[in-house]
């Protein structure tokens, strides 16, 4: 498959949380899915293990019932002191930035269910103990980052959304997942309109940046 002519450093740093650019009506091949997959497949994990699963939902109906739950923890999130949109809305830099954000997440709220391709990536986890859990989701969530990577150098758009875990239990009994599956993040997967997606403003780096001590 043809693939966009974007270095390493292009890709990692062009590879957007997309919404309003998501291309509603064109079908998006199966064998372009299952590619990104297999190349999410070479991450990293814990302890080789490998217990991740991906669900693939191309049915309209599953995914128009996908999009309602979304849409009602969308709606909820929106409402919050805590929605991207109200952030920093003193900020003159980056108060902007985050209304164009909530713009989108309310966009997508309201699409999400007529995006041609839902993906959710699964972890195997017959329980949730107390402790180190970051290893386990680490086991997951590497791989799910891969197949955003991959999926942008294919010409697609990916999201990373969680808020349909709001519903998880009904997102799990509409798909049929076994007690022991974890649904971790929901990635709707379209052709984009354009390609020409560039880096994000972040905050500076030595704002982050701590050298051997906080």
């Amino acid at each position: 498959m043809t693939t966009l002519d974007l270095s390493p450093d292009e890709l990692l740093t062009t590879t957007r949380t997309v919404r309003k650019r998501l291309d509603l009506e064109k079908p998006v091949p199966l064998e372009l899915i299952r590619e990104c997959i297999e190349i999410a497949l070479q991450a990293p994990s814990g302890s080789n293990r490998q217990k991740w699963h991906w669900l693939v939902i191309t049915d309209a109906d599953k995914r128009a019932a996908i999009g309602e739950y979304y849409r009602l923890a969308v709606e909820k999130y929106l409402a919050g002191p805590g929605a991207a949109g109200k952030l920093y809305a003193d900020d003159p830099v980056r108060g902007p930035i985050q209304r164009r954000i909530g713009d989108g997440v309310a966009y997508l709220g309201e699409r999400m269910g007529q995006v041609p391709v839902l993906v959710i990536p699964c972890l195997e986890a017959a329980s949730l103990p107390a402790g180190n859990q970051a290893g386990l989701w680490g086991s997951i969530l590497p791989s799910a980052w891969s197949y955003m990577l991959a999926a942008r150098a294919r010409g697609l758009g990916t999201a990373w959304t969680t808020l349909h875990m709001n519903y998880e239990q009904e997102v799990a009994d509409l798909l049929g997942l076994p007690e022991e599956i974890r649904q971790t993040v929901l990635i709707p997967t379209a052709y984009t309109i354009g390609t020409d997606f560039k880096p994000a403003p972040r905050q500076p780096l030595d704002d982050v940046l701590h050298l051997d001590t906080w």
